[in-house]
């Protein structure tokens, strides 16, 4: 019985995402080694630990609030990778068991971030300490419901992408300029096509609650091409910083290596495919070039500053 609970508490977790969390804080901790030559172990674990904290938070609370919505209870296209856990629907856990996690994670990111405020003094960081809080919950909490107003995306890339990337640079060296700004935009470029892919199959549940996610907006054909157009642009941009601006040459470089699986992701696009519960592979290779293209940017900007 015991294992089977902490099974059901993994499931809702959703444990497998968190490299979502954890690759930003590697990029901008990495970029930070290669910068300024610096490192503090203990900031980077609180760091990663404050946001794992608030991402399990804000996936618990969004269970929650689509369980509440009806939106986890229309959809009849649930997969691995969208849809919820189905956990609340399937009577494995209760409302309001499944709420009360959600604040006990969230505090502890809370907590967390109290901790890096007390051993840094940096109002900065508290402040985008609050920016992760508020927006995980209110992603899909009333009466804000970000998600739900056509700007999830968004909101996503900067709590997943350009935030924490600086904030991790930011954490280690105090710095507050330019540096990050490329690989904070090329992390949330990556994580947008991870939501983007995992919207179509919660669109038809999405739009009968109104919640206006860009593939509700925009059509099947239109996110579609919005999908190439984002994967193709993270190339071109990392092209433009080696050639014409000579910067992040090593890191780009590795980048680059992970155009196999982009060719693989963008052949696998299809529609007609990815509004089914059975069209997983696209699913796969998109967050398997968010991990690679993650891991190859942190590689080579610790590589470069070794």
């Amino acid at each position: 019985m015991k294992n089977s609970k902490l099974v059901i508490w993994f499931q809702e977790l959703r444990v497998p995402f968190f490299t979502a969390s954890v690759i930003p804080v590697l990029v901008g901790t990495a970029l930070a080694y290669s910068a300024a030559n610096v490192f503090h172990p203990v900031l980077f674990i609180l760091a990663v630990l404050g946001i794992v904290s608030l991402h399990a938070g804000a996936n618990i609370a969004n269970d929650y609030f689509d369980h509440t919505s009806g939106n986890d209870w229309l959809n009849k296209n649930v997969t691995p990778f969208s849809g919820g856990s189905q956990l609340i629907q399937q009577g494995l856990l209760s409302p309001k068991s499944v709420l009360i996690a959600a604040w006990i994670a969230l505090s502890i990111g809370g907590l967390t971030g109290i901790i890096i405020l007390l051993l840094t003094k940096s109002f900065f960081i508290l402040a985008l300490g609050i920016a992760g809080l508020l927006g995980g919950y209110f992603y899909t909490a009333s009466p804000v419901r970000l998600g739900y107003r056509g700007i999830g995306e968004l909101i996503i890339c900067l709590l997943f992408g350009v935030l924490p990337v600086y904030g991790s640079y930011y954490l280690q060296t105090r710095t507050i300029d330019f540096v990050p700004l490329v690989p904070g935009i090329i992390v949330a470029m990556l994580i947008f096509l991870v939501i983007l892919v995992n919207e179509f199959p919660d669109a038809p549940a999405d739009s009968a609650v109104n919640k206006k996610t860009l593939v509700v907006v925009f059509g099947d054909k239109l996110a579609v091409w919005s999908y190439r157009v984002v994967l193709i642009a993270t190339f071109c941009i990392i092209v433009i910083a080696i050639l014409i601006f000579k910067v992040m040459v090593f890191p780009g470089l590795l980048y680059l290596t992970t155009l196999p699986l982009a060719v693989l992701a963008l052949k696998s696009l299809n529609c007609d495919v990815l509004q089914k519960s059975g069209g997983h592979t696209v699913n796969k290779l998109t967050i398997l070039l968010h991990l690679a293209g993650g891991v190859m940017l942190s590689l080579g900007f610790l590589l470069s500053g070794s």
